[in-house]
């Protein structure tokens, strides 16, 4: 077997997809990604293995461009879950974020459009995550994610997403006429049978298909209908970011907003910090992914300029 990684217990050899040492069993599993922190000042992150998974299937892309090469200005913010039930989920959710990403800030700087920059990314990365399905037969399905991503610019904001990864507004002062909100919907069974009205809500989440995801990214999804919606929030605040690592124990926009930091605005990474930690408090049974991104603490530039 050729390598450049070794086991950090044994020292014997192993492969880039292996996630336990043969020889000793050590588990060597992407060890770098259990806990990720990222901060580009204008946005800030933590991606977190949990307590309960062995690896991190999560991950996080984050981008200021905030400089005059860059042609407009604005913080980006991807994050992608990988799906557990299919192979390879922490390479699918690793591809996703990198390629979006990339896509997402060459978009912005040749046309500056938030929503059409932020429907490039989504088809990018489903064809990065389509791109490693192979024709292993041991495989258990070809690798998928979920996405969600938020661009952030001086006067709105633009998420779009795929699955069930979330987005949040919650503004610094909270009144009636200013109150948090979800920016997106989930695509899943329990999002479709709410809607339909054929179950009670009661009934719904106690289903076992309540968590069951009906748009992912990858070779064996649909044809993908990315959803895009921009907001212009009036006021400062920050949106949040995340996966349902976070979600599942803050499962209400509510607690969510009182799980906030209230020094967020200034301090984005002790804000995400301190979310994760609230998930890891409550038994971290999943991989818990978390971005928060100030909105109207700068005069950020709305206007998209030229290509660079």
């Amino acid at each position: 077997m050729v390598s450049e990684h070794r086991c950090p217990s044994c020292a014997d050899p192993v492969g880039t997809r292996d996630r336990f040492c043969e020889e000793c069993g050590t588990r060597v599993a992407d060890q770098h990604r259990d806990r990720v922190e990222v901060d580009v000042g204008v946005a800030a992150g933590v991606s977190d293995r949990g307590r309960r998974h062995y690896r991190n299937e999560d991950a996080l892309a984050l981008r200021d461009l905030g400089s005059p090469r860059d042609g407009v200005t604005a913080a980006v913010a991807i994050v992608c879950d990988g799906v557990s039930s299919v192979s390879r989920p922490d390479e699918a959710s690793e591809a996703a974020a990198q390629a979006a990403v990339e896509a997402m800030v060459a978009a912005l700087r040749a046309d500056g459009d938030p929503a059409t920059a932020t429907r490039t990314a989504i088809h990018a990365a489903d064809k990065a995550v389509t791109a490693l399905a192979d024709d292993d037969p041991n495989a258990r399905g070809a690798p998928a994610c979920t996405f969600v991503s938020a661009v952030v610019t001086g006067g709105a904001v633009t998420v779009g997403w795929v699955g069930d990864s979330r987005a949040y507004w919650i503004p610094q002062a909270r009144t009636e006429s200013a109150a948090p909100v979800r920016l997106t919907e989930d695509d899943s069974w329990l999002a479709q049978e709410l809607a339909a009205g054929t179950l009670t809500f009661a009934d719904a989440v106690a289903d076992r298909r309540a968590h069951a995801i009906t748009a992912w990214l990858g070779q064996d999804a649909d044809e993908i209908a990315p959803h895009v919606v921009t907001v212009e929030p009036e006021g400062t605040g920050v949106v949040v970011v995340c996966t349902d690592g976070l979600w599942n124990y803050l499962d209400s926009i509510d607690k969510l907003a009182a799980a906030l930091p209230a020094e967020a605005l200034d301090a984005p990474l002790d804000a995400a910090r301190e979310l994760v930690e609230v998930a890891l408090r409550c038994g971290g049974r999943d991989n818990i992914t978390v971005a928060v991104l100030p909105f109207g603490t700068q005069p950020l530039d709305t206007q998209p300029g030229g290509a660079s």
